[in-house]
């Protein structure tokens, strides 16, 4: 099967045109587009695990299915416009440059998570607490539509060729640690309030701290345009948004279906692993399992935090790995692993005790960062530099909307429909296939220049050996060897 390779012609470069960027200065481009996604599965966590609460302060007057289907429905509606701020925002990215746009999408996630915590009750002000609630969650899924793929690509181009693994694993610490904290702060409010107080104002508590962790993110962001790597890329986005309109920037995108699927079957078979275990488990776990000898609620959420405090601290690991024995090879793992273990799995958190649904759980994370520490490194490698922004943040979306973000409602409704536990299995064995077929047209990207980008390293020194390397990749002219010309300096 013949991987899809990026459509350059080769290049002869001096150590002169390699972007050398400090470590200093890659640390802080990381955390300013981590704290991205910490803001963003910080809500994600916290909705997830409040459900129950939510449901009784702005759906009290439906049955209890009627409430919970609601509940989830307005979680779920996010993602049907996440693909609509991947067109607007992406594109916008490629042509203003990525930090003014993450600035934008991090103020909305911000306030969209803020005004869900300022809502009224149902019980105050009656059909319009639901409705102001859909609209907070649109603007976070609009938002979230522009944030993660230009995060990824902000990331990576900033990151040196032979380390571009490791850094881009500090995205998904950040998606993480957002999830961990919301589940955590919630856990602490569960244990240190009444149910009244709850309900009645201790709800709010979590989601008004979305405003400071936003205002951090748009500071870190801020203080990042002082430096020389960005102000060089800004003048370049400024000049793309002379040369170039959205309209052209589309079509060029259309022109790269193929890459374009390849990276949309990535997104599939890692997401529908993330959201499995992040968002259907934990009701599978505690609701749609026997009630007999089931786990209770409260060690089902501490079982969840301890896997991903877990997985957290894996990432970075595997990410550095990636960069040594290339993408494609922890990949595979994930991949294969679904289709193998997909079944015992489940059949591990069927048991319902304690040691059988944390094992299960833990071999569901442990194959899903497989994914979560190499694709913020891989995917934006699938597209030139003057359309990644676009082209990565449609794909990436348009995936998400149709296949993963939907999976705790499809697979709920194929458990209720057929009485068969083993549905979960069933969908991570697929996703498994897909990702097995996208894996092996990917073109390894481990230790490549970015693909209509200059090389980049870490030190002058390194950007001699990327450019020797280079040089010995370069065709044979007639008469000439590979490396005609003067060495690097």
């Amino acid at each position: 099967m013949q991987t899809l390779e990026p459509l350059e012609e080769p290049k002869e470069y001096a150590v002169s045109d390699v972007v050398v960027t400090e470590p200093g200065v890659i640390r802080r481009a990381i955390g300013a587009a981590a704290v991205g996604n910490v803001t963003e599965w910080y809500d994600f966590g916290v909705y997830a695990y409040f459900e129950p609460t939510i449901k009784e302060v702005f759906f009290d007057g439906l049955s209890d299915t009627a409430g919970t289907i609601a509940t989830f429905g307005l979680f779920a509606v996010a993602f049907l416009v996440r693909p609509f701020g991947g067109m607007f925002f992406g594109p916008l990215a490629d042509r203003i440059g990525r930090n003014k746009v993450l600035a934008i999408t991090m103020v909305l996630m911000a306030l969209g998570t803020f005004a869900i915590g300022c809502i009224p009750s149902e019980s105050s002000i009656g059909i319009f607490a639901p409705l102001l609630l859909l609209v907070a969650r649109l603007v976070q899924g609009f938002s979230t539509g522009g944030e993660y793929g230009n995060a990824m690509t902000f990331i990576a181009e900033y990151a040196p060729d032979r380390k571009r693994g490791f850094w881009g694993s500090w995205l998904e610490f950040g998606t993480f640690t957002g999830y961990l904290f919301g589940a955590i702060m919630v856990t602490a409010a569960d244990a240190a309030l009444t149910h009244d107080q709850l309900v009645s104002w201790g709800w709010r508590i979590p989601f008004l701290i979305g405003l400071p962790l936003g205002l951090v993110g748009v500071y870190l962001r801020t203080k990042l345009a002082d430096t020389p790597a960005y102000l060089a890329l800004e003048k370049e986005s400024e000049q793309r948004e002379k040369e170039n309109k959205t309209g052209g920037e589309l079509r060029q995108i259309l022109q790269l279906w193929p890459f374009m699927l390849v990276c949309m079957g990535l997104v599939l078979v890692w997401n529908v692993t993330n959201y499995m275990l992040t968002s259907y488990m934990p009701t599978y776990v505690t609701d749609t399992l026997p009630k007999d000898g089931a786990v209770s609620s409260s060690t089902s959420q501490v079982i969840q935090i301890v896997v991903m405090a877990l997985a957290l601290l894996t990432i970075p690991f595997l990410g550095m790995l990636s960069d040594k024995v290339g993408r494609k090879p922890v990949c595979w793992v994930g991949a294969v692993g679904l289709v193998v273990l997909g079944l015992p799995m489940i059949a591990l958190v069927r048991s319902q005790t304690t040691v059988g649904v944390f094992a299960g759980l833990l071999i569901m994370a442990l194959l899903l960062i497989c994914f979560s520490s190499t694709m913020p490194s891989t995917l934006p490698t699938l597209f030139p530099t003057k359309v990644r922004g676009g082209a990565l943040s449609i794909a990436f979306n348009v995936s998400i909307s149709l296949f993963a973000g939907t999976t705790s409602v499809v697979v709920g409704a194929l458990v209720s429909a057929t009485g068969d536990l083993n549905w979960p299995g069933y969908y991570l064995v697929a996703a498994g296939l897909i990702g097995i077929v996208s894996v092996a047209f990917l073109a390894e990207p481990n230790g490549r220049k970015m693909w209509g980008s200059p090389p980049a390293a870490a030190t002058k020194e390194e950007a001699k050996e990327i450019v020797r390397a280079l040089r010995k990749r370069l065709p044979r002219r007639p008469g000439k060897g590979p490396k005609d010309g003067p060495a690097p300096a």
